[in-house]
């Protein structure tokens, strides 16, 4: 086509054939899968028997228990199996809709692989500093009276890392891979009906989170189980089951320590996209959003798969396997205190509860059905209300499999109504979940008065727009601090009240209680994630069908799935907020019993008055707010990038505007990428090597001084100084980016003089200053506070 322009030989650009341009130079398949792609089809199937064979006799070897989650996760992964015939199988729409998809693919993929491989070069130099630290630090009484030597502990610690980040990566990859395949048959299901569309969308979403959260299940699973049956565990002499989940630590962190490098790279690449695609685009153009005309249209419906899909994937598959290993680490320690004759029941707990999550995550996803449409026109329902129908049945089916666990596993002689309390604290949780499901929505859905009244803002300016997007997002915060206040203290003190005690006849259910309000609020993790999922994948769809200029009609549907999809996306990201907040409570309690165990004295508070640790504290809230700013900062630099490259091609090739010339779609995609893998280093590098650093400086002021444990507790009060503030930072970035953006979705449905407006113009730059706030900084936020509990638990020998 570009040699048509030059001679001259150019009608206009609708009468020409569409086409897009190739974003990779060579397949982007991963080099593992191009491995078993050569393989024989028998071999394959042989090895897979093989490989099933060996993970239940495994199972059996170590608990009846273990054997059921095994299986309800093979039933999900098969179940997955069927969702992605069901989705495949749908047709792609005409040939112009294939190019564009293809075009985004190709790009994603490209971007996902040389992202992930400088991950994978960070990954093995972190594992590498773990295994040294490892093998000088000294070992606790409890691994010398099991063997478990300081070689052991350092290789089998690598070993969980390693396969945690592994996981994590396949994890993200599922994500990314199910969105650049759904997008095109969303696009291709609009032009028959909503209802069909808002379906294939759903189940694309629910294929990705089934195996993502499968994944986190069985990944935790494995290495437990293989643990208990390498080190004869319950033998006479050998390790004690109550010590096991100790063990897996590292998987959580290599999960955490992937899941933040993919969220900071994913999130800067899409938001600097996205923001350079309307500055110039919207603003200065005058055109439509994902308009062909914009050459970072590719770039930006790229960064939603690579951003929103892979990384979220790899954030919630983190999500739940911290909160899975801190809450066996505090169920084990609960029975070793209590002296319960058979502690499995309180460690498997978690990996039970989340087996049921599969299943009831699956009705609630099948719940969801398509329509047919008789020939005239039918109103387009709200795809809320249909998504809020099947959370009700994932909830309600929660409810019931949750109590049925915690009277199957959490039942002892020593206090039979026990199992009760926790069922209780269960419920906590589950209502915990809905509420900030609620109130996120409340506060970003257009429907509702908050985000209408910024619309209204915008009609006298772009400043205006601006100081109501940030007092709104500053509001948002006091809602779900209550409800997740409310929550700790009920679940605590129903825990305690348990009538499980120590051998003093103290209380010791508390924290564990705290433990199982956050395993019923991540009880229905898979559907939130489906619904997450849905949106970059409809947001996708909406491109498509801008790009490939389908009938306006087409757009509506789609246009009010994206707006729907905006909502999910904050929802979900005030729901992994608050499951931080409790993990993350959690993992500080484990980390306090890690110290106590190492140094051999009692570790059971942080006196602030003290002053170093009061500056720990500081230091903790401190990073919270440069890690933010390095990260919005990221997105912004690289936006310029992109508004000089758009400016340079309208300029230099004026017949875009006419269709009369393509965009070089290509060189937005080589600078986004380019630059968001450069940027992403400086705020991750921050989250990791600040708490190590400050932990070794205050260990030797301890030591100069005279001050026992002074390194320990002063990480200490720095992760419970990051972990408030990044929680009010996160539910302040993330609910004002949303809001902002759906106050001009909004305006687009042509209230407030509707698209090309004034008002519209002030609401697209509060949708941009909200884009690295939602989408880089916020979901970065609560992945870095659970990283933060993680690396400070794995290591705490350093601070002593």
């Amino acid at each position: 086509m570009d040699d048509d322009v030059e001679n001259g030989i150019v009608g206009s650009y609708q009468d020409q054939p569409r086409t897009f341009p190739n974003m990779q130079s060579k397949a982007q398949v991963p080099q593992i899968l191009r491995v078993f792609m050569r393989i024989d089809v028998r071999i394959l199937f042989v090895l897979l028997l093989l490989a099933f064979g060996a993970v239940i006799y495994i199972g059996a070897r170590t608990s009846p228990i273990v054997l059921f989650v095994f299986s309800i996760c093979v039933l999900s992964f098969f179940f997955s199996i069927y969702l992605t015939k069901w989705v495949l199988a749908k047709d792609e729409g005409p040939p112009e809709m294939v190019q564009i998809s293809e075009a985004i693919r190709d790009g994603a993929e490209g971007f996902f692989q040389t992202q992930y491989g400088t991950i994978s070069k960070m990954t093995i130099i972190l594992a590498l500093v773990i295994l040294s630290i490892y093998l000088f630090r000294s070992s606790t009484p409890q691994q010398e009276s099991s063997g478990l030597g300081r070689s052991t502990s350092a290789y089998v610690t690598v070993a969980a890392f390693l396969l945690g980040a592994l996981c994590s990566g396949v994890a993200g990859y599922v994500g990314m891979w199910v969105s650049v395949r759904a997008n095109v048959r969303v696009s291709s299901a609009a032009r028959r009906s909503a209802r069909e569309a808002l379906q294939v969308a759903v189940r694309a979403g629910g294929l990705s989170a089934i195996i993502v959260v499968g994944m986190a299940v069985i990944g935790v699973t494995f290495l437990y189980a293989t643990f208990y049956v390498c080190f004869g565990v319950g033998s006479h002499g050998t390790m004690k089951v109550t010590d096991l989940p100790l063990l897996l630590v590292g998987y959580g962190f290599g999960a955490s320590f992937v899941a933040l490098f993919a969220q900071l790279g994913g999130g800067i690449y899409t938001k600097a996209a996205d923001v350079g695609a309307d500055l110039v685009g919207k603003v200065e153009q005058g055109i439509p959003e994902d308009d062909p005309r914009n050459p970072a249209v590719i770039a930006d419906l790229v960064g939603d798969n690579v951003g929103d899909c892979a990384a979220r994937g790899a954030d919630l598959f983190e999500s739940i396997a911290a909160e899975i290993i801190s809450a066996m680490i505090l169920g084990g320690s609960m029975a070793q205190r209590c002296k319960i004759e058979d502690p499995s029941g309180f460690i498997l707990f978690p990996l039970v509860v989340h087996s049921f999550d599969l299943v009831v995550s699956s009705v609630g996803i099948l719940s969801i059905r398509g329509t047919r449409d008789t020939g005239a026109k039918v109103p387009i329902e709200d795809p809320m209300v249909i998504l809020q129908k099947g959370y009700s049945v994932t909830i309600v089916l929660a409810v019931v499999t949750f109590g049925l666990s915690t009277r199957w596993l959490l039942y002892t002689e020593q206090a039979p109504t026990a199992w009760l309390n926790f069922a209780l604290c269960g419920l906590v949780g589950i209502i915990t979940a809905y509420l900030f499901v609620w109130i996120t929505k409340y506060y970003t859905d257009y429907k509702h008065e908050p985000v209408r009244l910024l619309a209204l803002s915008s009609s006298t300016g772009h400043g205006t727009n601006i100081i109501a997007g940030i007092s709104l997002g500053l509001e948002s915060t006091a809602l779900p601090v209550l409800v997740i206040s409310v929550a700790i203290i009920s679940a605590f003190w129903l825990g305690r009240t348990s009538g499980l005690v120590d051998e003093t006849g103290s209380p010791t259910g508390g924290l564990f209680g705290t433990a199982v309000a956050t395993m019923g609020m991540l009880s229905t993790a898979a559907y939130v994630l489906t619904m997450d999922m849905f949106g970059p994948i409809a947001d996708n769809a909406g491109g498509i069908v801008e790009m490939s200029q389908q009938p306006e009609s087409v757009r509506e549907i789609t246009d009010v799935l994206d707006a729907v999809g905006n909502t999910t996306k904050a929802t979900t990201k005030g729901f992994a907020i608050g499951s931080a907040a409790l993990a993350s409570f959690l993992l500080f309690s484990a980390y306090m019993d890690e110290v106590a165990s190492f140094a051999q004295l009692p570790f059971k508070e942080v006196d602030i008055a003290i002053p170093e640790i009061f500056v720990g504290g500081l230091l903790g809230s401190m990073l919270i707010f440069l890690f933010s700013a390095w990260a919005c900062s990221a997105v912004g630099r690289t936006a310029q990038e992109v508004v000089n490259e758009v400016r340079r091609q309208f300029i230099e090739r004026p017949g875009i505007m006419d269709y009369k010339e393509k965009p070089d779609y290509g060189r937005c995609v080589s600078i986004v990428a380019s630059a968001s893998l450069r940027e992403m280093i400086k705020p991750g590098a921050l989250a990791i090597i600040s708490p190590i650093l400050i932990g070794f400086l205050f260990r030797l002021l301890g030591q100069a001084t005279g001050q026992q444990l002074l390194g320990a507790k002063v990480v200490a009060s720095m992760l419970m100084f990051a972990t408030v503030t990044g929680i009010l930072m996160a539910l302040f970035l993330n609910t004002s980016g949303g809001a902002w953006d759906n106050a001009k979705k909004y305006i687009e449905t042509g209230a407030l003089g509707g698209k090309g407006s004034e008002c519209h113009k002030a609401a697209v730059t509060g949708d941009t200053v909200g884009d690295p706030f939602k989408d880089t900084a916020g979901p970065s936020l609560h992945v870095l506070i659970k990283m933060l509990a993680t690396i400070t638990l794995v290591m705490a020998p350093i601070f002593l």
